[in-house]
């Protein structure tokens, strides 16, 4: 792999800014959907001039397959193809969107792929200030599974559901369903469904043993259920959104960052279009390209079946879905997880350097809200 301009931070550092950020100062994890499916050749970099300010792009995400966009950039060196000469990519891995969000107030991270949760609390929190979300990546690709005997919502009651972690997309997910099926819930996993918040990997284990009824997770967790833990979707939560379509992971940008280095941007949105083109044009070399990263950062392989039923929830593009992100913020506010914010002033999208790209591969512009 080429080292131009290509630093990789190790998960380490990654809990130290965590900490840090904790002594000074949330979450894990459309209208067209073809708008990154024009090109199947990544996009070649911009270029800069030899005198040019040097400047270093940190860039977040995760190994999950519901960030295959970025992993394929990564692993395939579509970012720094992309990126002008003089721009530095120094990468960070996470493991959630509030480290994440709190790597973005502290100043350590310029952007990132995170899911829709953490980037509305992440805003919501800095009263619109810290970050704009700048072109999507991923929809669809969340469940829930349950065990056997579990064959309609009304045999939910009394049951045990593992989410996430509180408060994350696939938490407000369930709430906010579960609300809509006569269910009440609470924080502290009373109600009449209780909810665990908890790690993913603890929670195959758990529905394993017997000790979950079922669980919200996103993939390739839900296929994981499936497949080891003999498990059965009850609900696919595409079918909860016009035309199967909602956001599930996005790129987002430090505001202070995006209004001094538009241009550094720019090229990394043509640089995600095409990782886009890559995933969505030959599924099976995609599919490698991304197991191959996760085994890089995590050390362990998904299994060939796992990677292969979850790529099937899952759909890559460049519009963000404005709609479902601003259906998961009342979603929230209504299970009492967030305060009532707007997202549409001053804007939590900034869309107009993705439009631009869209504009030079000849495909519509998309919207915000």
């Amino acid at each position: 792999m080429s080292t131009r301009h290509y630093v990789i931070r190790s998960l380490a550092l990654v809990a130290l800014l965590a900490v840090a950020a904790a002594c000074g100062s949330d979450d894990a994890a459309d209208e067209p959907a073809n708008e990154g499916t024009a090109a199947t050749s990544p996009p070649t970099s911009a270029g800069a001039s030899s005198n040019a300010e040097p400047v270093t792009l940190r860039l977040g995400y995760f190994p999950n397959v519901t960030h295959a966009p970025a992993i394929i950039g990564v692993e395939d060196e579509v970012f720094v193809d992309a990126l002008a000469d003089n721009v530095e990519l120094e990468l960070s891995t996470f493991n959630s969107g509030t480290e994440v969000i709190e790597a973005i107030f502290s100043g350590a991270l310029d952007a990132s792929f995170i899911g829709p949760n953490p980037a509305i609390n992440g805003y919501a929190r800095s009263n619109g200030d810290a970050l704009r979300i700048v072109a999507g990546t991923t929809s669809g690709g969340a469940s829930l599974v349950v065990r056997e005997g579990i064959e309609s919502p009304a045999d939910l009651a009394g049951t045990k559901i593992a989410t996430p972690s509180l408060g994350n997309t696939q938490d407000v997910a369930l709430r906010a369903w579960l609300l809509e099926q006569g269910y009440e819930t609470d924080t502290s996993g009373g109600g009449d469904v209780s909810i665990t918040p908890q790690d993913n990997a603890d929670t195959l284990a758990a529905f394993q043993s017997g000790q979950l009824d079922g669980a919200w997770v996103p993939e390739p967790w839900a296929t994981r259920l499936v497949l080891e833990g003999g498990g059965q979707v009850l609900l696919n939560e595409a079918e909860l959104w016009p035309d199967g379509q909602f956001v599930s992971t996005h790129l987002i940008v430090a505001t202070s960052f995006l209004e001094k280095h538009p241009d550094v941007i720019r090229d990394l949105i043509a640089g995600l279009a095409g990782a886009i083109d890559l995933a969505n044009a030959d599924s099976a070399a995609a599919q490698r390209t991304t197991n191959a990263g996760i085994e890089r950062i995590t050390t362990t392989a998904l299994a060939e079946t796992t990677i292969t039923g979850a790529w099937a929830n899952l759909e890559f593009t460049l519009d963000p879905i404005a709609t479902s992100l601003q259906n998961s913020a009342d979603d929230a506010v209504e299970v009492g997880l967030l305060e009532q914010v707007d997202l549409a002033e001053p804007g939590i999208y900034d869309l107009t350097l993705l439009n631009e790209v869209l504009a030079d591969r000849g495909l519509p512009a998309v919207k915000g809200l």
